[in-house]
């Protein structure tokens, strides 16, 4: 008999989690809440857990990784616009489908069964890495991915909360992990990659508009306090940016770039010093609306280019995620340290202000922006 629980007025939510790896580890099945709907899942290790998992699977089958750096296991040479998809999108509402030839032998390690489930009758396997607490703390126990169902699929119904997960998948499930309604209720989106070219399978809670703009170059120049240099940088790359793309600041991210700004000691919604804002005046950009933001662990993961002020910036990102090394640089190419002119006098700021335009126009033309 198929058992429902409610999570999070368990009297310790912990317990759910290692009753959920049990049952998996002994080829049961159970139904986890994510953002688009309830999905059942089974331990890709267990063929017996996969076979169960057939018979219940109305549509197609996913595997369901930890985190988006999992993918690069099974997906070594991951293109370039399916690796922006992942760090961006994940975990979240979109499914990402490969041709067994871009898969390595991680995934020829998995089970027979596994395979056969996952492939069906395509050339291809769908990855995701659901958006939801309860699903990701069983990962991160489980020493494999997850099989699981589709949320989306031709009549599929979608389970949107543990009571018609329970209908849907019967008996052939242990446990229900209950979490009330689904935060979207709705399929994740679907995209298909043919080695660089992708093509959108399905449209789901993601548009494609959306997918667009995810798959986007993204510049992010850092600082102090988000209030002075990196401010100025982000306006003046925006517009030389435009002006090399010949068009206006605001459709850059249509053209397939975006561009921001952060601090390593940045509070959060403060405004532009007045000096940045007068000096960049003269180039008709506007400030007045800027709004301090901190660095943070996402903004640099979905960052493609990560441009410092100085070298002690650049360290510091570095000293704590080493891993970003081939995307952190300084945005002087000779290393130079761009001065800081906080407190300082009108000239200071108009002299930083060149010192910043001249790197910009150096990056602009090491990237081939034009």
């Amino acid at each position: 008999m198929t058992q429902i629980i409610e999570i999070r007025s368990a009297d310790d939510p912990r317990d759910v989690i290692h009753r959920a790896c049990q049952l998996l580890a002994e080829g049961q099945l159970v139904a986890f809440p994510t953002e688009t709907g309830y999905i059942a899942a089974a331990g890709a290790l267990s063929e017996e857990g996969v076979e169960r998992l057939r018979s219940v699977s109305s549509g197609e089958t996913v595997l369901a990784l930890k985190s988006p750096q999992e993918a690069h296991d099974y997906v070594p040479n991951m293109p370039t616009a399916a690796d922006k998809l992942a760090r961006r999108a994940w975990p979240g509402p979109l499914t990402i489908e490969f041709e067994t030839s871009a898969l390595n032998g991680l995934f020829e390690s998995l089970p027979q069964a596994t395979r056969q489930l996952l492939l069906g009758d395509r050339s291809a396997v769908a990855l995701r890495v659901p958006a939801h607490e309860a699903i990701l703390h069983v990962q991160q126990l489980s020493p494999a991915p997850l099989v699981v169902t589709s949320d989306r699929g031709k009549n599929l119904k979608l389970a949107r909360n543990a009571t018609d997960a329970a209908e849907m998948f019967g008996e052939q499930v242990a446990l229900v992990i209950d979490d009330g309604p689904c935060r979207y209720g709705e399929p994740t989106t679907t995209v298909r990659f043919q080695g660089e070219q992708w093509d959108l399978v399905h449209q789901g809670m993601i548009s494609a508009r959306n997918i667009d703009r995810l798959v986007s170059e993204i510049y992010l120049f850092i600082c102090t306090g988000n209030t002075c240099r990196s401010p100025m940088a982000e306006a003046l790359f925006r517009r030389r940016l435009a002006e090399k793309l010949k068009c206006p600041d605001d459709e850059l991210m249509d053209r397939g770039y975006a561009v921001l700004s952060a601090g390593l000691s940045a509070g959060v919604g403060a405004q532009a010093s007045a000096e940045a804002v007068s000096v960049l005046e003269g180039e008709g950009i506007d400030l007045r609306a800027h709004e301090s933001q901190p660095v943070t662990e996402r903004l640099l993961i979905q960052a493609d280019h990560v441009v410092t002020m100085t070298r002690g910036h650049q360290q510091v990102i570095l000293n704590e995620f080493p891993e970003l090394a081939c995307r952190v640089r300084m945005l002087s190419a000779e290393r130079q340290d761009v001065s800081d002119p906080y407190g300082g006098s009108r000239r200071e700021y108009e002299s930083c202000k060149a010192e910043i335009e001249r790197h910009i126009l150096k990056l602009l033309d090491d990237i081939g922006a034009s």
